[in-house]
């Protein structure tokens, strides 16, 4: 069975090209555009791996983070930093940062290290 990856990024040009790339590369994906649709995300998909933007319209990244790894179910998916801003910003267990614009190819490696 295919793996999962949620995109969560309000840019929606952003969330097409990574659902291009993963599906491309033999993922699922499904996407959300905000944090807290994010969550909600999560909860029904069970991805197996999540990129997650830091600069977001309604709550920040890290807030979404330190809501994700509150929840036992939830806590263990790994998690990428997408971002166009410098730092990891509080995501401190996030597998990887990747610097926007970003290396596709990169980003595939580091999911096919993180999940196979």
């Amino acid at each position: 069975m295919a793996k999962k990856i949620l995109i969560i990024d309000d840019d929606p040009v952003v969330v097409k090209y990574l659902q291009a790339v993963f599906s491309d590369n033999g993922y699922e994906t499904c996407s959300a555009g905000s944090t807290s649709e994010g969550l909600e995300v999560v909860r029904k998909e069970k991805p197996d791996l999540i990129t997650l933007d830091i600069q977001m319209p309604d709550q920040w990244g890290p807030r979404f983070y330190r809501k994700l790894v509150q929840d036992k179910e939830l806590k263990n998916i790994p998690v990428i930093v997408i971002s166009g801003i410098d730092g990891d910003h509080a995501i401190k267990n996030a597998v990887a940062f990747v610097k926007k614009p970003f290396d596709p190819e990169k980003i595939v490696g580091i999911v096919k290290n993180t999940i196979g």
